[in-house]
């Protein structure tokens, strides 16, 4: 029989109900997979009203509507951007197409006051930094969809965190085994492994544990893509001023025994998952185990119904809506993203010069010895 439980298990991995306080309409540009499966089933589940819907090809763009019950289907993303009746832009469009829509609609869309893009935000930091800087002088808000901060291990693993229960943290880990059979939209990008997958997880750590000093990485390529190409995997570390050290393998390449776990370590306990996306369509929730010197030899094993793919969606775009209701940043805001790709700008340098990079400012990256 287990000892009593001292520690608290609510660990924070339901939000507060995402209902808008004043009327909304949202209109996603995209009828891809991403929406189909992800936004659209998450935003339904909430209540959310998504009013208008535009896509590369109209009839995909109807089809989606029809399954979803969308009003409107507009014939390309330019219309659907600069329709007065839409206040919440949802761009579900590729990294290097994110700006050309942004910059329209900010020009012609004077009811716009939040957008959630995808993420990665752009194919680089610079390209990200322009974004942020049409959506500020326009005073609008804009998210990005870094949704893994909304999966349910992430979530709890950032209570524990927050509460004390792993004490000091000393190291933290990922390692994914996944083949990523890369997006047609990526079929002329060098850019893959760190832009496309690794963003997630360079996000998360930041997330959980802040920013970095510096950071060492390692890619190599797919050796089933013959088009030139940087990064098929990824190995980095992220270095801390207090010595914390956080490390991934991003393996993009693996066919078999596939998954995602991640790992930490702290003073006063441990606390180790597992993110339920790779066997996606089926599905699985993500997992926690955890220990704490608040009741030594026991280990916590909370469990939910909820998955990453879609449910996370719902946070994003509702704390989206929420700080623009309120004229605050929401917590994945723009500005708060440029961190996020000026780490993947600095792994890309450290891949390339050997060396460990120090990421001094999202604008700023300096390079120095190994």
């Amino acid at each position: 029989m287990p000892p009593p439980v001292t520690a608290q298990l609510d660990l924070d991995l339901v939000p507060e109900p995402l209902i808008p306080r004043e009327p909304h309409t949202i209109g996603i540009v995209g009828s891809g997979w991403i929406v189909r499966e992800c936004h659209l089933p998450a935003y339904l589940a909430a209540g959310l009203n998504v009013g208008a819907i535009a896509s590369r090809t109209r009839a995909n763009a109807e089809e989606v509507a029809q399954r979803f019950g969308i009003p409107k289907v507009h014939d390309d993303w330019r219309e659907l951007a600069a329709d007065a009746a839409i206040d919440v832009l949802d761009i579900a469009f590729p990294p290097d197409q994110q700006l050309a829509i942004v910059e329209h609609a900010v020009r012609h869309n004077q009811n716009l006051r939040a957008i959630l893009a995808q993420k990665p935000l752009a194919p680089d930091a610079s390209t990200a930094t322009e974004i942020v800087r049409l959506c500020r002088e326009a005073d609008i808000v804009l998210g990005v969809n870094q949704n893994m901060r909304y999966d349910r291990s992430i979530r709890a693993l950032h209570t524990l965190l927050e509460r004390g229960y792993l004490g000091t943290p000393l190291s933290a880990q990922v390692t994914m085994h996944a083949r990523v059979h890369w997006m047609p939209y990526a079929a002329t990008y060098e850019r893959l492994a760190l832009l496309i997958m690794s963003v997630h997880h360079l996000d998360a750590f930041r997330y959980l544990f802040g920013e970095p000093e510096r950071i060492i990485a390692s890619v190599r390529r797919d050796h089933e893509l013959a088009r030139p190409h940087t990064d098929g995997m990824a190995v980095y570390v992220l270095e801390y001023a207090d010595e914390f050290r956080a490390i991934a393998i991003d393996n993009c390449l693996t066919t078999t025994d596939q998954g995602i776990e991640w790992r930490v370590e702290g003073t006063r306990g441990l606390a180790r998952g597992t993110i339920g996306w790779p066997d996606y369509p089926w599905g699985s929730p993500s997992t926690i185990d955890f220990t704490t010197d608040l009741q030594p030899g026991y280990w916590f094993q909370p469990r939910w119904e909820e998955r990453w793919f879609p449910d996370a969606f719902i946070g994003t775009m509702g704390e989206l809506i929420r700080a623009a209701e309120d004229g605050v940043p929401p917590p994945i805001s723009g500005e708060d993203n440029l961190k996020t790709m000026a780490l993947v700008d600095a792994a890309y340098a450290s891949a390339r010069t050997g060396a460990a990079v120090a990421v001094a400012n999202s604008d700023e990256l300096e390079e120095v010895e190994a």
